[in-house]
């Protein structure tokens, strides 16, 4: 046999011509481009859609919550610093421009840097709690790390450049919590206690403005951090009580509001009107969000004695957050003193809306007791009109001694003395025209603690507390007091140091006359805020902040309306974040 047969069959020329080297690679090279090309272009689809859904996720700044916030950086959605940089944006649209609310007095030149820290310790997996990241306002008078470049205040040039010794023990609180200062809230100046002035008035930021009314009144003394909660210029703020400082400014703003009881919060560090009536509580846009704050800034210190009256251990507020609380509690009306309209002075819808809030208590399961008097509400009255030697002693000592503790006052201003002389060198500055009232300061100058303030002191403690609001509560077997957020309200708990939690009732209806006070200050006007208080005995904060949520989760007021529209801020999580990603596609 010979050798096998080969194959002779010619092949196709097409064969032939495609295995040529130069005829196979080309080809070849150009579908691989072509196949990149394509998955580069579906990739950056694929980038752009994904874009577009996280875009669509990021939450609403002028409602987001703190537990909204911090999912999405969880998410890894937006950081800390998307945060600050967004929040920095919306001050700047309409604090000095726009509306011009004059909301924030001055911001924190550290913050965005903070942030970046803060997002590091996110990224190792060392999260310091719900406040991680959070961007917050200290009002004014809560003193911060001078070498972080803000300054404190309390409104005054006097105390311009002033350096504190270092962060004030809520704002210590809150830092080691993670929270981020964006800056300063302003606020009336010395917290309401030069003279007569208007809500929200200080020589260093001028007039703050109400968001839900152009030129409408914020309350105060802390009003610059409740206008800021109100429409989103941080996801909270924190601001200062003596009487009805936080509750008013509650009230005016759509806003939960936690006035503490005097020694649940530390005030070292916190410039002062009255250690007896001086307590610091968050405002914010959803009573969580508040009681978040207040689990992390309430607690012993021991800078601050008052502060070891309370329990040892702080209680855990959020598991009060019960929204079928109102079931079986009694609540009580002490309308004979404290709605006496020749005292308050409220609009009758006020009363309409309070009667509405009864009722809706009831369908909630509470009893409402309706009058639930004070027996010596006439005495009271009297004697919260008669002069108060024990808040003009504390304001002069208390404040002087704060003073004696800075480190530097470049004005020289350590005395009563001396801060109405700077005014009065200063006038251009602190004393401009129509508002040059100084009286307060001025009749404290030899106010001392002498036999008649130990006197006053003494009565006081037993009149509004022991027999006022103690006896009635025990008389009628009350769980809490409730009442419209005016005036009084907060008046006659603050004598005491009793604490109040504050939460919407409504809005003025579109037929309300606006009324101006002699300094263009609008209120009430069509579609601002009302509130209501709920107040109860020392350290019963977890009872009424229960009775508070109940009824704030069955009305959910606060989304009712929204600020006029040249007064919410446009910039978003979007915008800002946007900009650091779309240049991928």
């Amino acid at each position: 046999m010979g050798p096998p047969l080969r194959a002779t069959a010619k092949l196709p020329d097409i064969v032939v011509y495609a295995l040529r080297p130069r005829n196979f690679w080309r080809p070849l090279v150009l579908a691989v481009a072509g196949i990149l090309a394509f998955g580069w272009l579906a990739s950056g689809v694929h980038l752009r859609l994904h874009l577009f859904w996280t875009r669509a996720q990021y939450p609403d700044l002028y409602e987001a919550s703190i537990d909204e916030l911090q999912h999405g950086m969880t998410k890894g959605l937006f950081s800390a610093e998307d945060l600050v940089r967004t929040y920095l944006a919306r001050i700047e649209e309409v604090n000095h421009q726009g509306p011009e609310l004059r909301a924030v007095l001055e911001v924190n030149p550290s913050a965005t840097e903070h942030a970046k820290q803060l997002d590091a310790e996110r990224a190792r997996g060392f999260l310091r709690g719900p406040m991680h990241g959070i961007p917050v306002l200290l009002k004014d008078n809560i003193a911060s790390r001078f070498e972080e470049g803000m300054n404190t205040t309390a409104g005054s040039y006097a105390l311009l450049g002033s350096m504190v010794r270092g962060d004030a023990t809520v704002a210590a609180k809150l830092r080691e919590a993670g929270a981020i200062f964006l800056g300063k809230a302003a606020q009336d100046e010395w917290s309401g206690a030069r003279g007569l002035l208007p809500l929200g008035w200080s020589g260093r930021g001028g007039q703050i403005s109400n968001a839900y009314y152009p030129k409408g009144s914020p309350c105060g003394s802390s009003g610059g951090s409740g206008v800021s909660a109100a429409i989103g210029l941080a996801a909270v703020a924190i601001g200062t009580e003596t009487d009805g400082s936080i509750t008013c400014p509650a009230n005016y703003n759509n806003l939960a509001g936690i006035k503490p009881t005097v020694g649940l919060t530390s005030r070292k560090g916190v410039i002062p009107v009255s250690e007896h009536q001086d307590t610091v509580g968050p405002l914010a846009r959803s009573l969580r969000d508040a009681t978040i704050v207040l689990s992390v800034i309430a607690g012993r210190d021991a800078a601050d004695n008052y502060t070891l009256a309370q329990p040892e251990k702080v209680p855990d507020y959020l598991a009060a957050l019960d929204r079928y609380a109102l079931q079986g509690v009694r609540l009580g009306v002490p309308r004979k003193f404290l709605m006496n309209a020749t005292l308050t002075e409220w609009h009758p819808s006020v009363e309409i809306a309070f009667q509405a809030a009864l009722r809706k208590f009831e369908q909630l399961g509470a009893t409402i007791i309706d009058p639930a008097d004070f027996e010596n509400a006439q005495e009271i009255f009297e004697t919260l009109t008669k002069p108060q030697f024990v808040m003009a002693a504390d304001m002069k000592l208390d404040l002087e001694a704060y003073l004696s503790e800075l480190v530097h006052v470049p004005t020289g201003v350590r005395t009563i003395e001396d801060l109405v002389a700077f005014n009065n060198n200063h006038r251009e500055l602190e004393r401009p025209p129509g508002h040059e009232a100084q009286s307060v300061l001025e009749n404290i100058s030899s106010a001392e603690r002498n036999s008649t303030y130990y006197e006053q002191l003494a009565h006081l403690r037993q009149l509004v507390g022991k027999e006022g609001i103690d006896h009635t509560m025990k008389q009628y077997k009350l769980d809490a007091l409730v009442l419209p957020a005016f005036k009084f309200t907060a008046s006659v708990p603050a004598r005491v140091g009793y604490p109040i939690v504050t939460i919407p009732m409504g809005f003025y209806p579109k037929h309300t006359k606006p009324e101006e006070d002699e300094w263009g200050i609008v209120y009430p006007a069509p579609g601002m805020p009302m509130g209501i208080s709920f107040i109860g005995r020392a350290f019963s904060e977890t009872k009424l902040l229960g009775l508070a949520y109940s009824y704030e989760q069955a009305t959910q007021f606060r989304l009712e309306r929204k600020a006029y529209a040249a007064a919410v801020p446009k910039t978003q999580l979007r915008d800002i974040v946007g900009r650091k990603w779309w240049w991928i596609c």
